[in-house]
């Protein structure tokens, strides 16, 4: 009976939240929208406050504002993760559970009854640690779904007497986190990327011809563009009717390539381990999730184009995220409107440029200083190579600092392009005042379980 009645409030919880995420309150200014943060806020520090991790590091009593609290890393709140989680999970628990899962391929195991455990990618070095309720599934679940899903995709699921909408993940991990979105309206396929991707091609091929292929397609960026490279050259007939982008930064050419494929917009989902925080609209832009997540900004240049997000999770309960910085680096356009043309006022992310070490370091030619180039400057100097034939010079391409050097690898790359990307990349740190020895490497192929990378800053100056 209790079960059955928890069951029917976890789905209470979903419908609530789809039904609010599609046509729930908009906030009509930005003044709006942060007042409705700081009520939120209040009461996440009025919990936090009464927490073991934050009791012996904020004064006693009083009014409490955000700022009385510390910033804090990936690695503090491994260090202290049974203070910031409400059960008293211990991390070698959860830990131990989610890495025999990723053994197992098994991701139905919980820990403390009923939370789910969830890794990181490890990009950025150890592996962060995230647990999530019944009830926070289903509100990612709703929250997606309501702000995702299209018109047409909105009708599959209306329509009872028509099959269920199918929606296939492409993911390194399943888990209960995923799979919540799951009913007899909406069938999900999970598709592990740890399995070579021509498997997951011949399934497609399989399903395509039995009409039961994914319709809703959410996979990283890497893995999207693979498969729209085989429907632009006629291998596949695989053709899904919304692509959704997760798990890594879509990168300006991936996205056209993909349009071009299935003459789809690509939507987007920016997921970390600490929660949702951002969705693409309707009209392509990808919005910060303010409704249920606060975001501070450490400026990273003096035009405030650039930041490293702080986030506090305004809705998360089992596990705080208070003050949380990221290793991300975002793009904002400061003369953008405040309003978009969806119509909402949420901060519109012009970019996800990647992990701050993707943010290169470099000497200046007069050795006084070190100079800053941002992702979005590299991928520019590689998409400009030119090379005397024609076609694509190359169909990929990574780029490392190690020190002083610059190494940097083509894959396919045509003649005389490896030349041709030294030179861009010569003339980018020409332009921009810093020096560095640029070093061509073989191609080595990516395992397709890890996330794409193309820019790494893996040992500074």
């Amino acid at each position: 009976m209790t079960r059955h009645l928890s069951e029917h409030l976890h789905t209470a919880a979903l419908l609530g939240r789809f039904v609010r995420a599609r046509w729930g309150r908009r906030f009509r200014s930005r003044a709006a929208i942060e007042r409705h943060q700081a009520r939120r806020l209040a009461a996440l520090l009025r919990r936090a406050a009464r927490s073991p991790f934050y009791a012996s590091r904020v004064a006693p009593g009083g009014r409490r504002r955000l700022d009385d609290f510390p910033v804090v890393d990936k690695q503090t709140v491994l260090a202290h993760f049974d203070e910031l989680n409400i059960r008293g999970v211990r991390l070698a628990e959860a830990l131990g559970v989610a890495l025999e899962a990723e053994r197992s391929r098994d991701f139905a195991p919980v820990v403390a009854g009923d939370l789910t455990v969830g890794l990181s990618s490890g990009t950025s070095g150890r592996r962060g640690v995230f647990l999530v309720s019944p009830r926070e599934r289903m509100l990612w679940a709703g929250t997606v779904l309501g702000r995702l899903l299209d018109t047409t995709a909105l009708g599959r699921i209306a329509r009872f007497w028509e099959p269920p909408l199918r929606i296939g993940f492409f993911l390194r991990a399943g888990g209960h986190l995923y799979e919540s979105v799951s009913s007899s309206r909406v069938r999900f396929t999970f598709f592990d990327l740890t399995e070579p991707l021509d498997t997951h091609r011949t399934e497609l091929a399989r399903a395509e011809a039995a009409g039961e292929a994914p319709e809703l397609l959410v996979a990283p960026a890497s893995v999207l563009d693979a498969l729209a490279r085989d429907a632009l050259r006629g291998a596949s007939g695989f053709r899904p009717l919304q692509v959704v982008s997760v798990a890594e930064v879509l990168e300006p050419d991936l996205a056209e390539r993909i349009v071009a494929a299935w003459g789809r917009p690509v939507r987007q989902v920016y997921q970390a381990t600490e929660g949702l925080l951002g969705v693409s609209c309707h009209a392509g832009a990808l919005h910060l999730n303010e409704e249920s997540v606060v975001v501070e900004r450490e400026w990273l240049d003096a035009a405030r184009t650039r930041f490293v997000p702080v986030l506090s999770d305004v809705e998360r309960r089992t596990q705080l995220v208070l003050r949380y910085r990221l290793d991300d680096v975002l793009r904002v356009d400061p003369q953008a409107p405040e309003r978009c043309a969806c119509g909402r006022v949420t901060t519109v992310v012009a970019e996800v440029e990647g992990r701050a070490d993707a943010v290169l370091e470099l000497p200046s030619t007069d050795g006084r200083r070190l100079v800053e180039l941002f992702p979005d400057t590299v991928r520019q100097a590689f998409a400009s190579v030119l090379t005397p034939q024609d076609g694509e010079p190359f169909t990929d391409w990574t780029l490392r600092q190690r020190g002083l050097d610059l190494h940097f690898s083509l894959r396919d790359a045509a003649p005389g392009a490896a030349e041709a990307a030294t030179s861009s990349i010569e003339h980018l740190l020409e332009t921009h005042g810093c020096s560095a020895r640029v070093i061509e490497e073989p191609w080595v192929a990516r395992d397709p379980a890890t996330k794409l990378r193309r820019i790494a800053r893996e040992h500074a100056v």
